[in-house]
């Protein structure tokens, strides 16, 4: 099959045209419905350009082409610019307004987002998840959704007779982000069934694309063995429509990803925000290919009359004047709603399962979260395990994945490539569709490539859906410095993680822990950051014994957000005014453990085991109990979480203290150095804690 170029029969015989007329005639319509709505957003300028939004004008023809190819079992990727997609899947214009003017009931956020931003979980429509403005970002949960239906489908779990696939629309210059070919480069390794349609404008916001690029992204796809590619003329409705019906079929047919290249006009404003008229001298050269005289020629050599013509012009200006009007009268938002939906409930509210079973042996903490996933897995066919070098060859650098690609196949416990923003970014793909993805970053110091992507596509997502679509992602990150591990290998990252809302950050401190809140954070609807550190993974850092426990059974689970009195203070310390708490996650269990040894009786730890949500009922008691407390972390503490949590202390609980709220943590230094013993100087230790804890129990 040949479908590397699209182009649109132009002679005058009315049967040279392929199209339907009833298709070419709703197009037509569509088109004047997006051009009216732009002008209408132009005469009413004091009102909707309040907030910055962007229009389809020049781009309808090719946007219009897939929205009325897309089925409703499909899923699709629009970007800020995709209004006609949205027009052509059978939004109605009212709706769309409603998001331009911050209104209740914009049906994809309910005022949270911008124009143009969908998330749309309807029946009878494609399924459109979470949307952001990041350009090229969507790439990756894009193609996080092909994957899943790739995956879902290999395994049996579709349910259904029917070929869906991923549409991502991006504009070409968007394809220079290095995330866009991460999407490209798993794509084709997977051969998943995604259509990459690249709306090529030749303008950035004031860049042109011979500023910006070295080729166009169909000559940039090239570069990646096993994608198909295609040139359609984006401006023709034909050629888009024909050209989008090759890509759709060769998808459902071959299970393979194709890139489609359009070239369009730019006949409206980058945004409201960035007019034209500042910056471009060729709008008259674009405005020779507008998509609607153009398709107007077509449905008169099909023979429309031009009283027929301008009949329908005439209706479709006064339906969007009275949108314009439906969408004004609409309710705005009640500011009381603003905190809704910042996670979407979770199901395990209680501890279930036997901490302790009869006959349980010990076990590290490290093969307590392998059993937990080899649970998870055995139980959930939905379930899936990849990331660098988990895969059965190794089956990770840590043996973290020991044994499960050989019981689970390859399909569900996989090796990606060295790219952390896929590793994120696809998990909101996967959780759109179905799938449930655990997946892993090696090493906490390189999870920043993938920061973009839990910012922006992630942690966002359930909020600005309104509840629709949480991001179900499990991401597993060793964490923490022991033994010269060096710069690259040390670092410990919760306090940045922290400064993310909408995710959870979940940090065990022992064996036992790690199986429970491991199920916990599958389970949980939202997207989690599962820290383990790697010197209690094995129990082989002198002091850190206690990490190894009685494995419990394969019920148990702890709910997030609870934390645990590890080590308690005698009563008669506590009554005496002679107790203070530890309050501390990880390693800093250990440390206060050892440090507390000198201080017999005196000392509660309390382990806070998730930093997201925090127990703080947990943390407030502890404080009232002790009225003196130490919060001890393995971060540099300078601006960090341990000292966001002392200020709080301080200020909720400051008529029951008997002494400032400490803190302790890592020496203020970019880096934790190679050699053990600048490691050693650099980190806290026992002896230090000790020191701490002699001039706050002192004071």
């Amino acid at each position: 099959m040949n479908v590397t170029e699209s182009k649109a029969p132009h002679t005058n015989q009315k049967n040279s045209i392929s199209t339907p007329k009833s298709v070419l005639e709703k197009a037509y319509r569509l088109m004047h419905t997006a051009m009216n709505m732009a002008h209408t957003y132009e005469e009413n300028k004091s009102i909707c350009s309040k907030y910055v939004h962007s229009t389809s004008r020049g781009h309808e023809a090719i946007q219009l082409a897939t929205g009325m190819l897309l089925e409703p079992y499909d899923y699709a990727a629009p970007y800020y610019r995709d209004e006609s997609i949205l027009l052509g899947i059978g939004m109605q214009p009212h709706e769309l307004m409603m998001q331009l003017m911050g209104k209740k009931d914009d049906p994809f956020s309910g005022g949270r987002t911008y124009y143009g931003h969908p998330s749309l979980k309807r029946e009878g429509f494609p399924t459109i998840p979470h949307q952001s403005s990041a350009t090229g970002m969507q790439a990756i949960p894009a193609t996080g959704m092909a994957h899943a239906i790739h995956y879902l489908e290999g395994q049996g779990l579709l349910k259904t007779d029917d070929k869906p696939l991923s549409v991502c629309s991006l504009g070409d210059g968007s394809v220079t982000e290095g995330e866009v070919s991460e999407a490209f480069q798993m794509a084709v390794l997977h051969q998943l069934p995604i259509i990459y349609l690249i709306q090529d404008n030749d303008w950035g916001i004031s860049a042109t694309g011979k500023e910006m690029r070295a080729m166009d992204a169909y000559e940039f796809a090239a570069g990646f063995k096993g994608m198909e590619r295609m040139r359609v003329d984006g401006s023709d409705f034909v050629s888009s429509y024909e050209g989008m019906k090759k890509a759709f079929d060769y998808v459902r047919e071959n299970r393979a990803p194709i890139l489609v290249h359009a070239k369009v006009p730019l006949l409206g404003h980058h945004t409201s925000g960035v007019r034209r008229e500042w910056y471009r001298d060729d709008f008259e050269e674009h405005q020779k290919t507008d998509p609607i005289p153009v398709l107007r020629k077509t449905l008169k050599r099909v023979g429309y009359k031009e009283a027929e013509l301008v009949k329908l012009e005439d209706e479709i200006k006064a339906f969007v004047q009275s949108e314009y009007a439906r969408a004004l009268n609409a309710d705005d938002p009640d500011p009381a709603t603003v905190m809704d939906h910042e996670f979407a409930p979770t199901l395990i509210t209680e501890e279930k399962g036997n901490r302790k079973p009869r006959g349980a042996e010990k076990v590290v903490m490290v093969d307590a979260g392998l059993h937990a996933v080899d649970d998870i897995l055995k139980s959930h066919p939905e379930a899936l395990f990849y990331g660098q070098d988990v895969g059965g060859t190794l089956g990770g650098v840590f043996r973290e994945a020991a044994t499960l690609a050989q019981k689970y196949g390859d399909a569900r416990i996989f090796n990606t490539p060295i790219q952390e923003a896929y590793i994120v970014g696809s998990t909101a793909g996967m959780s759109a569709v179905g799938a449930k993805a655990i997946v892993e970053i090696q090493f906490a110091d390189y999870i920043w490539p993938g920061i973009n992507q839990l910012v922006e596509e992630l942690s966002k997502s359930c909020y600005l859906s309104m509840g629709k679509f949480p991001v179900q992602s499990l991401i597993r990150v060793p964490i923490g410095a022991y033994g010269g591990g060096g710069p690259y290998h040390s670092g410990s990252i919760e306090s940045t993680l922290l400064n993310i809302r909408g995710i959870k950050v979940v940090y065990p401190s022992n064996a036992a822990d790690m199986k429970g809140l491991m199920k916990a954070a599958f389970h949980d609807p939202n997207p989690v950051v599962m820290l383990e550190h790697k010197g209690l993974y094995w129990s082989k850092v002198p002091g850190t014994e206690g990490a190894k426990t009685f494995e419990p059974d394969n019920e148990y689970i702890i709910p997030l957000g609870k934390a645990r009195i590890d080590q308690e203070a005698s009563q008669e310390a506590i009554e005496n005014g002679e107790s203070c708490t530890i309050i501390t996650y990880g390693m800093g269990v250990y440390w206060s453990r050892a440090a507390s040894k000198a201080f017999k009786g005196q000392v509660e730890v309390l382990d806070l085991r998730t930093l997201n949500p925090l127990d703080w009922e947990a943390v407030i008691a502890s404080v009232k109990r002790h009225n003196k407390a130490l919060v001890l972390t393995e971060e540099p503490l300078m601006n960090s979480f341990a000292e966001s949590l002392a200020g709080r202390i301080s200020k909720e609980c400051f008529q029951e203290l008997d002494a400032p709220v400490m803190t302790f943590g890592a020496a203020n230094l970019p880096a934790i150095a190679l050699n053990v013993d600048l490691e050693k100087a650099m980190l806290p230790t026992a002896d230090k804690v000790e020191a701490v804890l002699g001039d706050l129990l002192n004071y």
